[in-house]
């Protein structure tokens, strides 16, 4: 999936940061180690509109588009930090099951029927 750095990183009422934007590029890049069928990803990051009762909400979200079915994760949290590390820990996860999922229906044996003499 080698793209551009920064082009697949989407900010929404927050000011870009390089730092942040690097640490979400480490990230897809940890991604690959999972899951070598990603062809393009997207990381929205934004702040909503301050919540009535939980106060300011970041949005982490990780779009992957995969060959299969496409995958999407979204978190909220106080910091824009712990949203994308939880966001990405979730993906993470469901990268992993998914090539669990996949090598699990690649070793099952096929039943052979015994025949009787």
């Amino acid at each position: 999936m080698k793209s551009a750095p920064y082009d697949n990183i989407v900010f929404r009422d927050i000011d870009k940061s390089a730092a942040l934007a690097d640490t979400v590029s480490k990230k897809l890049d940890k991604l690959e180690r999972y899951c070598g069928d990603i062809i393009s990803s997207r990381v929205v990051l934004e702040a909503p509109h301050q919540h009535k009762h939980k106060g300011k909400q970041f949005k982490a979200s990780v779009e992957l588009a995969l060959s299969g079915n496409p995958l999407t994760i979204s978190n909220e949290d106080e910091s824009i930090h712990r949203a994308v590390n939880a966001a990405f820990a979730s993906a993470e996860r469901c990268l992993k099951e998914r090539g669990d999922r996949r090598k699990a229906m690649r070793y099952q044996s096929v039943a052979i029927p015994e025949t009787e003499e």
